[in-house]
């Protein structure tokens, strides 16, 4: 027989956006319950992006989790775009008063992670066979094995916060949910490397061998990126081709990369993707569950993060006032901002990498290629067209005024 838990919220997923939604929750004084698949080894190991939006930051201050994001993330008040060997700098705080924080993913969720147990707050690891029912209804379930027990666990409301290969999306009737998406021809070759980042700003690069990104996680350790093929061999680049490679793509008359010991290295196809509605009853998506976006913007943790701001506000009306009003706004006061965040990142993407499509002639080559320098030049030119840019970079209001 299932052992029978009862709680407000079930939170599926305990990445970025489940964790910080519980976190959310509990200052609102809503229970929860947060099961993820993974271990916490997995979870706090796992290397992703971490380029946060000054909403993401305040997040982190507003559940008391932010601490150590103030002692060792990285503000930057611009961004580099490097084309043509010349270096454009867009100074995001001249043109917007905002700036964006480098805070490792991982970092981010650790802090979440103790956060949360230190308050006691339930939170399960290694759980499989996560079932969703009822979840059109006002008292939805989720069925679960965990540490060798069938439970099944009563709440008001379900987050699917379990990413795109989750269960919480395959839970809303087909008939009901509308995707839309789009796979680039192109990924990401990315590297970690020990080494003091060559550039105290992001460098994103376009040239004519493809784009590249000078990035970092820490003052001491550097995150590259190179443009590849999706499917593309690791085992075909050696570190010195890499660092040869990374040399010629971001070099420019003012820069020296710095090369270092590599100690992790990926490849990571690009793609954009949504699901409408992102709430189905008492079911609601956020973060890469219901969306995802190439990652040239730098949006993914922060549209999950952006995700959970409102839905915690949602589900604290729904279960301390019986007020669904919010919940039902839900979807489509997110999927208004999160269409504006896929429309940057698509941007974004195709200004800055090669793009050769099958049957294209050199002509035909040329001819975009100057369009896009041509846009790389208006952009670093034009003070309107690098407002936009810096105003969508530090992120857009949560809620249009």
């Amino acid at each position: 027989m299932a052992r029978q838990l009862r709680t407000q919220v079930a939170i599926i997923g305990a990445g970025p956006a489940g964790l910080m939604l519980g976190a959310l929750l509990a200052r609102r004084g809503v229970d929860s319950v947060i099961l993820e698949a993974r271990s916490r080894d997995y979870i706090e190991r796992r290397i992703r992006a971490g380029v946060l939006e000054q909403g993401s930051v305040d997040a982190m201050h507003e559940v008391g989790a932010g601490e150590r994001m103030r002692a060792h993330g990285l503000v930057h008040d611009g961004t580099i775009l490097r084309f043509a060997g010349r270096s454009h700098r867009i100074d995001f705080r001249a043109l917007t008063g905002k700036a964006v924080t480098i805070y490792s993913q991982h970092e981010l969720v650790c802090d979440l992670v103790a956060h949360r147990l230190a308050a006691g707050a339930p939170l399960a690891f290694e759980v499989d066979d996560v079932r969703l029912g009822d979840v059109a209804t006002a008292r939805p379930t989720v069925r679960y094995r965990h540490a060798g027990d069938e439970v099944e666990l009563a709440c008001d409301a379900v987050a699917g916060c379990d990413g795109f290969h989750g269960v919480a999306r395959a839970a809303i009737p087909a008939d009901r949910l509308r995707v839309f998406e789009r796979d680039y021809p192109y990924g990401w070759l990315g590297i970690l490397a020990d080494v003091a980042p060559s550039s105290h700003e992001l460098v994103y690069a376009h040239h004519d061998r493809g784009f590249a990104l000078l990035s970092m996680r820490s003052p001491e350790v550097s995150r590259l990126y190179l443009q590849c093929a999706p499917d593309e061999d690791l085992a075909a680049w050696s570190d010195d081709r890499i660092w040869s490679e990374l040399a010629l793509r971001l070099g420019a008359d003012d820069f020296t990369l710095r090369r270092g010991p590599i100690t992790q290295r990926s490849v990571t196809p690009m793609r954009s993707f949504v699901a409408e509605p992102m709430r189905h009853g008492r079911l609601a998506l956020a973060g890469d569950a219901a969306h995802i976006v190439p990652p040239t913007g730098a949006k993914g943790l922060n549209l999950a993060i952006a995700d959970v701001r409102l839905l915690a506000d949602a589900f604290a009306a729904l279960c301390t006032r019986g007020d669904d009003r919010l919940l039902d706004a839900y979807s489509a006061t997110c999927l208004r901002r999160v269409w504006k965040v896929e429309r940057f990142s698509a941007w974004m993407t195709q200004l800055l990498h090669r793009a050769d499509e099958p049957g294209d002639n050199a002509a035909t080559a040329a001819f975009r290629d100057r369009l896009q320098r041509a846009e790389l030049d208006y952009v670093t030119s034009s003070r309107a067209a690098a407002t936009t840019l810096a105003e969508n970079y530090v992120g857009l209001p949560l809620v249009d005024a």
